[in-house]
């Protein structure tokens, strides 16, 4: 967790949603009066955003005292408590949309995620997040990834090459594209990983043929194809299967043998989970 670059993005959201201050709490709540709130479940599933919301309450407030029973990738269910917080009302007033928000959504992303994970826990093959990601928010959205088990794969454009379609059409094929590439890391001493796209057989033939690659793609290969490619891959390069699976046909694509899985709607396509934050 970059924990100097989650404090910018909490700031943000901060400034965001308090601007010029909250009238309502100022309005209603005398600023010395304490109070107290717990942090209710009200749908099972994975727990994630508690790191995140000490975060919350510290930078809001850094006199507010939270006391957890319930850790982050924690099972949970209807009724439980995942923790309680003691500070100036309106402290916790402030706090409270903001970190069911963050928490409500990493949870159910952290949810997805471990359904998909436990469905193929038999096979060597992991689940790995995409940059599909709501702008501003993709860092949250990674760390509950990686809460409810899954592999964050890159964070940016910066981390990793990954060479996709539209590279290689621009580039004017794929011997190009990676020539290129390899040509790039070494003139800037970049230690990268290269990612290349197969759209096809014949595509990953001539990546095995031309080599300078770490990780081969097989972009929406039925399950036939993808069998055959991991195959006349044997081991060489490790293979990461993307596009189009779903909880349905993952077990069938696991079992072809690839190392990674990509699922986008672990982050661009997921309901949160009820969570309720209350005084008491």
């Amino acid at each position: 967790m970059n924990n100097q670059l989650f404090d910018k993005l909490i700031e943000l959201a901060i400034l965001e949603d308090f601007e010029k201050g909250d009238h309502t709490s100022l309005a209603t709540v005398p600023s010395v009066q304490q109070g107290k709130a717990k942090l209710i479940v009200k749908q099972n599933g994975i727990i994630a955003g508690i790191e995140i919301a000490q975060k919350v309450f510290s930078i809001i407030d850094n006199s507010t005292e939270l006391k957890i029973f319930i850790q982050d990738g924690t099972n949970v269910k209807i009724g439980d408590i995942a923790f309680e917080v003691y500070g100036k009302t309106q402290s916790i007033l402030k706090s409270e949309r903001l970190i069911l928000n963050i928490m409500q959504r990493m949870s159910g992303i952290a949810t997805t995620t471990n359904t998909y994970v436990e469905k193929i826990k038999q096979y060597k093959t992991k689940i790995l997040d995409t940059r599909k990601t709501t702008p501003g928010f993709r860092l949250f959205e990674k760390e509950a990834v990686r809460i409810g088990g899954g592999v964050n794969h890159r964070m940016g454009l910066y981390d990793m090459i990954m060479i996709k379609d539209n590279h290689i059409d621009y580039a004017g094929g794929i011997e190009k594209a990676i020539d290129r590439t390899n040509e790039y890391l070494q003139k800037n001493n970049l230690n990268l990983k290269i990612e290349i796209e197969a759209r096809n057989l014949n595509d990953v033939n001539a990546i095995l043929k031309h080599g300078g690659v770490n990780i081969i793609m097989l972009d929406n290969f039925n399950i036939e194809n993808t069998l055959k490619a991991v195959r006349l891959i044997i081991g060489k390069y490790q293979t990461e299967s993307s596009g189009g699976i779903t909880i349905d046909t993952i077990v069938d694509y696991a079992a072809c043998g690839v190392d990674f899985i990509s699922i986008g709607a672990l982050t661009h396509h997921v309901s949160s989970i009820d969570l309720s934050l209350k005084a008491f």
